[in-house]
């Protein structure tokens, strides 16, 4: 006898055992490090040895030490029981605390993993090496910039519990901590950019680092500067009288984007539309009198600064990364 086979539906295929979601993602996060060879050797040569984990360790130590000093110096100044008010003004001041360390760490340590990622490969005499492969300048600028990311993005998310602990006195908004999180990872990708960039643009990772940490102190501490001509116009126009709406809503634009360009600036007022408007967080309505009129109660629609600074972040670090792949692909000619 001759058995026949029985012929399969078209379209059909053996069921195959379905993958759980954690090694999936495991696969998916793989697959990703794979497309860079870069970033999966810098990650490696990064987390291997007890370097990485120290600094973590040290991180976080010393972040639960400066909590821990805020809390007791606030219930020192405090003679009585908190009560409810109290305990939303201590969870402010912890949570505020612990952003503003986190922001300086940001801000000093972001740059110092990628300022010498391009320059510290000639230093070595590596570079040569690696520019014969068929690795693209692109590739390379986005791995030595994706590694170092990784690692503050690791930095940035174990400190999470820290601010969380704020919600345990309340006073704080989950959309506190989200915005508070999204800015510190914008300042981390352009400060992170500005060193690549400078790294490329430079031969000597001293002088890289120079231009790097000059870069960040006058984005951290130009704008008070940059404050005083606006005040000396609004003091001059005041001297004369009250200024017309055109010119006090001019004066107030352009304030809001000066503080748009400085991180600690837009986490305070960001801060402190938050707590004065119930509309949100997208504007606050800030009234405005004309003196020639006499009409009281224009109404000027004010964006919350971290949205202007998000995008402003954003541009000028994609803009360094450019800069550096143009750099890189310059010297290879």
């Amino acid at each position: 006898m001759t058995s026949t086979a029985v012929p399969e539906a078209q379209g059909s295929s053996p069921a195959q055992p379905s993958q759980p979601p954690i090694n999936g993602l495991r696969q998916l996060v793989s697959d990703m490090l794979s497309i860079n060879p870069v970033v999966l050797k810098e990650l490696r040569g990064r987390m291997r040895g007890a370097r990485a984990f120290v600094v973590l360790t040290v991180y976080l130590v010393l972040l639960a030490g400066f909590v821990i000093f805020l809390y007791y110096l606030y219930s020192a100044s405090t003679a009585t029981a908190f009560s409810a008010s109290q305990r939303g003004l201590v969870g402010k001041f912890v949570f505020g605390g612990v952003v503003g360390i986190e922001l300086l760490l940001v801000c000093f340590i972001a740059p110092a993993f990628t300022v010498g990622a391009v320059s510290g490969e000639r230093e070595r005499q590596t570079y040569d090496l690696l520019r014969t492969t068929l690795l693209p300048a692109r590739s390379l600028v986005l791995g030595k910039l994706g590694s170092a990311l990784v690692y503050i993005l690791l930095l940035l998310f174990t400190a999470l519990p820290l601010q969380s602990l704020a919600f345990l006195l309340g006073g704080v908004a989950i959309e506190e901590l989200v915005l508070a999180t999204l800015l510190l990872v914008t300042c981390a990708f352009l400060f992170s950019s500005a060193g690549v960039y400078f790294s490329s643009l430079m031969r000597r990772t001293l002088g890289a680092t120079v231009l790097t940490f000059g870069f960040v102190l006058v984005s951290l501490l130009a704008l008070p500067l940059l404050l005083i001509p606006l005040l000396v116009f609004s003091s001059a126009f005041s001297f004369f009288g009250s200024p017309s709406v055109l010119v006090q809503a001019v004066m107030l634009y352009a304030g809001l984007l000066l503080s748009a360009t400085n991180p600690i600036a837009t986490m305070i007022i960001s801060e402190v539309m938050i707590v004065d408007q119930t509309t949100g967080l997208w504007y606050a309505t800030v009234p405005l009198s004309d003196p020639m009129s006499g009409v009281i109660g224009f109404t000027a629609y004010v964006p919350s600064p971290w949205m202007l600074f998000t995008v402003f972040a954003g541009v000028l670090g994609v803009i360094f990364v450019l800069l550096a792949v143009l750099n890189v692909s310059r010297r290879e000619r």
